[in-house]
């Protein structure tokens, strides 16, 4: 390649992991959800002046953008030759400007600017106007680059795309071929299958009503697997949503769509296919399953874009998205869930959304707030104090349940329910503790399922209880 000639390359795709785009959207919909939505319905059919309206809503730490490796170093090693590196991309220029800024790279850019959108045949024109056709080499990753990479000497096609490389080098062009792409292991991972394990919650009704039937457990199956559905559609939501967050964390940097391992529009796909599944199955299910998984996807998509910032409400939320879980169960199961359920289940959840935040804010670097969040570490004394309030309420809602009469037609020997309360207190407390100390997980749930320690203890819980129905 001629050192004479620039290298130009796309930026959506190509340099970056990622799309400014829809990182724009994310950011705008994560800070002022009614005024993005807004612009993205007046500026709908005009992608240039959509483009300029949201970068001028957005403050995007272009810094922490994920970077294609094999890019930056093609753009590294024309820059140590002496070429120029010239960033063309159908963002807007506002944005694109800063990254060239960023990375060194040439103040002179081709991009968005609220009237023309910079892409396809606008791009391959202004670039002819500026270098002459054949006048510059041209890295880019779409379909819609295939006017550009004609108009250039040299096409450099970032992700797999073994046609348009045949089609361009059948006509005379000279082609290098750079991989891309995603793999379906990390959309996946994005899923988080392993939080899955949290709808056994909607199995607590049956096994609170001593009703273990095979039709019973078919049908609160297919409701774990609705929710499990809506849950994952929540949390690609959430990712995106939480992307700058995310890579200011030293180990949720590493998601996804924060890494820039799988696509954002890949995500937004994924998240609408999941949600639709979910809500099909639950109406297969029943009327109320309907409405309370359309719950549970509403109260959780509102936790994502607001209350999760917000202290003291975020650990309420997530105490009553896992209390919709077992009413879920007991709607799906036909069976009563008791108000003694619901009462013990809510401020267990309480403590255990304070070992959360205790965990994370005891891993925290700083004394800043955690990204994304209302606490800072000034707040680990009351989050503990809370919890202890949790745990003390679940306790004592368990002791005033052995006095029900429920709980005498139920179980034979009343006082070993009071004996569970020392296993029941002891695994709490012991989370609470860990918590504090920093050596848990960042999800207490998860947690729970891997530790040893507190299997055994959820074990002799689960022992005497049985013991005492007989």
């Amino acid at each position: 390649m001629a050192k004479s000639k620039p290298l130009v390359l796309d930026v959506d795709g190509t340099f970056l992991k990622t799309d400014m785009l829809l990182e724009s959207f994310w950011y705008a919909l994560g800070h002022d959800p009614i005024t993005c939505l807004k612009t993205c319905a007046t500026h709908f059919t005009n992608r240039a002046a959509l483009k300029q309206a949201l970068a001028a809503m957005v403050d995007l730490r272009i810094d922490l953008l994920p970077v294609n490796p094999q890019v930056a170093e093609l753009a590294a090693d024309s820059l140590k030759q002496g070429r120029e590196v010239v960033f063309a991309s159908g963002s807007d220029q506002s944005l694109v400007r800063r990254l060239a800024k960023e990375h060194g790279l040439s103040d002179t850019v081709f991009a968005s600017d609220g009237e023309v959108n910079m892409t396809g045949s606008r791009k391959a024109a202004a670039l002819v106007r500026a270098y002459g056709t054949g006048g510059f080499d041209y890295a880019g990753d779409g379909i819609v680059d295939k006017p550009v990479w004609q108009a250039a000497e040299n096409a450099i096609i970032i992700g797999n795309h073994p046609q348009m490389a045949s089609a361009l080098a059948g006509n005379g062009g000279n082609v290098e071929e750079f991989g891309g792409g995603w793999r379906k292991r990390d959309l996946l991972r994005a899923l988080r299958p392993h939080q899955w394990v949290k709808n056994v919650l909607l199995f607590l009704p049956l096994i609170a009503a001593h009703r273990i039937d095979m039709a019973g457990v078919l049908i609160v199956l297919a409701a774990a697997v609705a929710y499990s559905m809506a849950a994952s559609s929540i949390y690609i939501v959430n990712d995106l949503l939480d992307l700058e967050a995310d890579r200011l964390h030293p180990t949720k940097r590493k998601r996804p769509f924060a890494s820039g391992t799988v696509p954002i529009l890949v995500g937004m796909l994924a998240s609408l296919l999941l949600g639709s599944f979910a809500l099909g199955l639950a109406y297969v299910i029943s009327w109320p399953m309907l409405g309370i998984v359309a719950l549970y996807m509403a109260l959780s998509l509102a936790y994502s874009l607001k209350l999760k910032r917000m202290r003291w409400v975020d650990v309420a939320t997530l105490a009553g998205l896992y209390t919709l879980r077992v009413i879920a169960g007991a709607i799906a199961a036909q069976v009563l869930a008791s108000g003694f359920l619901v009462a013990f289940i809510f401020p267990t959840f309480i403590t255990l959304g304070c070992v959360k935040r205790l965990t994370e804010l005891t891993l925290a670097t700083s004394d800043e707030n955690l990204p994304g969040r209302g606490y800072g570490r000034r707040d680990r004394g009351d989050l503990l104090n809370v919890a202890g309030l949790g745990t003390f309420g679940a306790l004592l809602v368990f002791f005033l349940y052995s006095f029900t009469d429920a709980a005498a037609a139920l179980y034979a020997n009343i006082w070993m329910l009071w004996l569970a309360l020392i296993p029941i207190g002891a695994w709490l407390v012991r989370m609470v503790v860990l918590g504090w100390q920093g050596k848990q997980d960042y999800d207490p749930i998860v947690f729970a399922m891997r530790d040893k320690i507190g299997l055994a203890i959820i074990a002799v819980i689960l022992a005497i209880l049985f013991t005492a129905a007989g």
